[in-house]
Protein backbone atom coordinates (compact mmCIF):
# COMPACT_ATOMS: atom_id res chain seq x y z
CA UNK A 1 0.00 0.00 0.00
CA UNK A 2 2.83 2.31 0.86
CA UNK A 3 4.13 1.76 -2.76
CA UNK A 4 0.69 2.44 -4.31
CA UNK A 5 0.92 5.78 -2.41
CA UNK A 6 3.73 6.86 -3.32
CA UNK A 7 3.44 6.10 -6.65
CA UNK A 8 -0.02 7.91 -6.88
CA UNK A 9 1.89 11.04 -5.13
CA UNK A 10 4.45 10.84 -7.87
CA UNK A 11 2.01 10.80 -10.54
CA UNK A 12 0.18 13.89 -9.15
CA UNK A 13 3.49 15.81 -7.39
CA UNK A 14 1.10 19.54 -8.21
CA UNK A 15 -1.66 17.96 -6.40
CA UNK A 16 -1.08 18.98 -2.88
CA UNK A 17 0.32 22.12 -3.86
CA UNK A 18 -2.99 23.35 -4.60
CA UNK A 19 -3.82 23.81 -0.51
CA UNK A 20 -2.18 27.36 -0.24
CA UNK A 21 -3.16 28.80 3.22
CA UNK A 22 -4.81 32.61 3.40
CA UNK A 23 -1.83 34.47 6.51
CA UNK A 24 -4.22 36.85 8.13
CA UNK A 25 -2.28 39.40 10.97
CA UNK A 26 -3.19 38.91 14.33
CA UNK A 27 -6.03 40.93 14.43
CA UNK A 28 -7.26 38.77 11.32
CA UNK A 29 -6.68 40.66 8.55
CA UNK A 30 -4.90 39.40 5.48
CA UNK A 31 -1.16 40.78 5.45
CA UNK A 32 -1.99 41.77 2.11
CA UNK A 33 -4.86 41.66 -0.55
CA UNK A 34 -3.27 42.05 -3.52
CA UNK A 35 -1.34 40.38 -3.84
CA UNK A 36 -3.42 37.93 -0.92
CA UNK A 37 -1.16 36.72 1.46
CA UNK A 38 -1.13 32.85 1.02
CA UNK A 39 1.58 30.51 2.24
CA UNK A 40 2.27 26.87 0.71
CA UNK A 41 0.43 24.36 2.95
CA UNK A 42 4.27 22.85 3.97
CA UNK A 43 5.08 26.80 5.08
CA UNK A 44 1.32 27.02 7.09
CA UNK A 45 1.99 23.45 8.59
CA UNK A 46 5.90 24.20 9.40
CA UNK A 47 4.71 27.82 11.25
CA UNK A 48 1.95 26.07 13.15
CA UNK A 49 4.81 23.41 14.47
CA UNK A 50 7.20 26.00 15.42
CA UNK A 51 3.87 27.54 17.10
CA UNK A 52 3.97 30.77 15.51
CA UNK A 53 0.82 30.84 13.94
CA UNK A 54 -3.02 29.35 14.94
CA UNK A 55 -4.84 27.33 12.67
CA UNK A 56 -8.23 28.77 11.86
CA UNK A 57 -9.47 26.56 9.14
CA UNK A 58 -8.43 23.33 7.33
CA UNK A 59 -9.00 21.39 3.69
CA UNK A 60 -10.52 18.12 3.69
CA UNK A 61 -7.07 16.62 2.78
CA UNK A 62 -4.38 15.61 5.28
CA UNK A 63 -0.26 14.83 4.91
CA UNK A 64 1.40 12.01 7.21
CA UNK A 65 4.35 11.53 8.65
CA UNK A 66 5.59 8.40 10.15
CA UNK A 67 4.14 9.73 13.45
CA UNK A 68 1.88 12.46 12.77
CA UNK A 69 -1.00 13.10 10.99
CA UNK A 70 -2.43 16.51 10.25
CA UNK A 71 -5.15 18.24 8.06
CA UNK A 72 -3.79 20.68 5.83
CA UNK A 73 -4.27 24.43 7.13
CA UNK A 74 -6.49 27.02 4.89
CA UNK A 75 -6.23 29.78 7.12
CA UNK A 76 -3.70 30.53 9.84
CA UNK A 77 -3.59 33.67 11.99
CA UNK A 78 -0.15 35.23 12.62
CA UNK A 79 0.24 34.76 17.36
CA UNK A 80 2.61 38.22 17.16
CA UNK A 81 1.04 41.65 14.76
CA UNK A 82 3.26 42.40 12.08
CA UNK A 83 2.88 46.25 11.49
CA UNK A 84 1.80 47.44 7.94
CA UNK A 85 3.89 49.38 6.66
CA UNK A 86 2.86 53.23 6.10
CA UNK A 87 4.73 54.52 3.24
CA UNK A 88 4.08 53.42 -0.22
CA UNK A 89 6.71 52.32 -2.22
CA UNK A 90 6.75 53.72 -5.72
CA UNK A 91 6.91 50.53 -8.24
CA UNK A 92 5.57 49.61 -11.06
CA UNK A 93 3.18 47.29 -9.83
CA UNK A 94 1.86 49.59 -6.99
CA UNK A 95 1.45 52.28 -9.31
CA UNK A 96 -0.68 50.10 -11.84
CA UNK A 97 -2.34 49.02 -8.75
CA UNK A 98 -3.27 52.59 -7.72
CA UNK A 99 -4.84 53.51 -11.64
CA UNK A 100 -6.25 49.60 -11.33
CA UNK A 101 -4.68 48.15 -14.20
CA UNK A 102 -6.37 50.49 -16.75
CA UNK A 103 -4.75 53.44 -18.63
CA UNK A 104 -5.47 56.55 -17.17
CA UNK A 105 -6.48 58.18 -20.25
CA UNK A 106 -9.03 55.80 -22.29
CA UNK A 107 -9.40 53.41 -19.85
CA UNK A 108 -8.36 50.20 -21.72
CA UNK A 109 -6.91 47.26 -19.27
CA UNK A 110 -4.07 45.26 -20.40
CA UNK A 111 -0.45 46.01 -22.34
CA UNK A 112 -0.05 48.60 -19.82
CA UNK A 113 3.10 51.21 -19.62
CA UNK A 114 3.96 54.09 -18.02
CA UNK A 115 3.49 57.42 -18.69
CA UNK A 116 5.10 60.77 -17.43
CA UNK A 117 2.06 63.41 -17.63
CA UNK A 118 4.74 66.30 -17.80
CA UNK A 119 7.57 64.72 -20.54
CA UNK A 120 10.37 64.35 -18.96
CA UNK A 121 11.37 66.60 -21.77
CA UNK A 122 9.58 69.85 -20.52
CA UNK A 123 11.36 69.16 -17.14
CA UNK A 124 8.74 66.37 -15.43
CA UNK A 125 9.77 64.13 -13.20
CA UNK A 126 9.38 60.40 -12.16
CA UNK A 127 6.67 60.42 -9.40
CA UNK A 128 3.75 59.19 -7.87
CA UNK A 129 2.00 62.80 -9.01
CA UNK A 130 3.42 62.74 -12.43
CA UNK A 131 3.26 58.99 -13.74
CA UNK A 132 0.48 56.94 -14.77
CA UNK A 133 -0.89 53.70 -16.18
CA UNK A 134 -1.45 53.95 -19.95
CA UNK A 135 -1.81 51.55 -23.02
CA UNK A 136 0.56 51.68 -25.51
CA UNK A 137 -1.57 53.62 -28.40
CA UNK A 138 -2.25 56.52 -25.92
CA UNK A 139 1.20 56.22 -24.79
CA UNK A 140 2.80 57.10 -28.28
CA UNK A 141 -0.31 59.47 -29.04
CA UNK A 142 0.56 61.45 -26.20
CA UNK A 143 4.43 60.81 -26.81
CA UNK A 144 6.57 63.84 -25.55
CA UNK A 145 3.67 66.42 -25.69
CA UNK A 146 1.79 68.19 -23.19
CA UNK A 147 -1.96 66.58 -22.24
CA UNK A 148 -3.42 69.79 -24.19
CA UNK A 149 -1.16 69.55 -27.09
CA UNK A 150 -2.17 66.05 -27.67
CA UNK A 151 -6.04 66.71 -26.50
CA UNK A 152 -5.79 63.95 -24.09
CA UNK A 153 -7.11 64.34 -20.64
CA UNK A 154 -6.74 62.11 -17.49
CA UNK A 155 -9.64 60.23 -15.94
CA UNK A 156 -8.57 61.48 -12.17
CA UNK A 157 -5.32 63.18 -11.19
CA UNK A 158 -2.71 60.82 -9.76
CA UNK A 159 -1.37 61.22 -6.70
CA UNK A 160 0.43 59.41 -3.37
CA UNK A 161 -1.55 56.78 -2.32
CA UNK A 162 -1.97 55.85 1.17
CA UNK A 163 -1.03 52.06 2.16
CA UNK A 164 -4.61 51.85 3.59
CA UNK A 165 -6.07 53.00 -0.01
CA UNK A 166 -3.88 50.21 -2.02
CA UNK A 167 -5.11 47.59 0.11
CA UNK A 168 -8.29 48.46 -0.60
CA UNK A 169 -7.73 48.81 -4.56
CA UNK A 170 -6.40 45.44 -4.64
CA UNK A 171 -9.38 43.17 -2.73
CA UNK A 172 -10.81 44.82 -6.25
CA UNK A 173 -8.56 42.10 -7.73
CA UNK A 174 -9.44 38.68 -6.16
CA UNK A 175 -7.28 36.01 -7.23
CA UNK A 176 -8.51 33.23 -9.93
CA UNK A 177 -9.36 30.96 -6.79
CA UNK A 178 -10.81 31.95 -3.62
CA UNK A 179 -11.03 28.92 -1.19
CA UNK A 180 -15.14 28.60 0.78
CA UNK A 181 -13.44 28.99 4.21
CA UNK A 182 -11.30 32.34 3.23
CA UNK A 183 -14.50 34.25 2.47
CA UNK A 184 -15.33 35.81 6.10
CA UNK A 185 -12.09 36.66 6.39
CA UNK A 186 -11.42 38.65 3.28
CA UNK A 187 -14.35 40.67 3.11
CA UNK A 188 -15.84 40.54 6.98
CA UNK A 189 -15.51 44.25 7.08
CA UNK A 190 -17.07 45.68 3.87
CA UNK A 191 -20.42 47.30 3.77
CA UNK A 192 -23.55 44.90 3.94
CA UNK A 193 -26.57 45.57 1.44
CA UNK A 194 -29.62 46.66 3.02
Amino acid sequence: MDGDFRTEFVREPGALKQHPALVLNADYRPLSYYPLSLWPWQDAIKAAWLDRVDIVAEYDEVVRSPSTEIRIPSVVVLKDYVKPRKRVAFTRFNLFLRDEFSCQYCGARGDLTFDHVVPRASGGVTSWENVVAACSPCNLRKGSKSLRRAGMSLRKPPRQPQAEELRNVGRKFPPNHLHDSWMDFLYWDTELDA
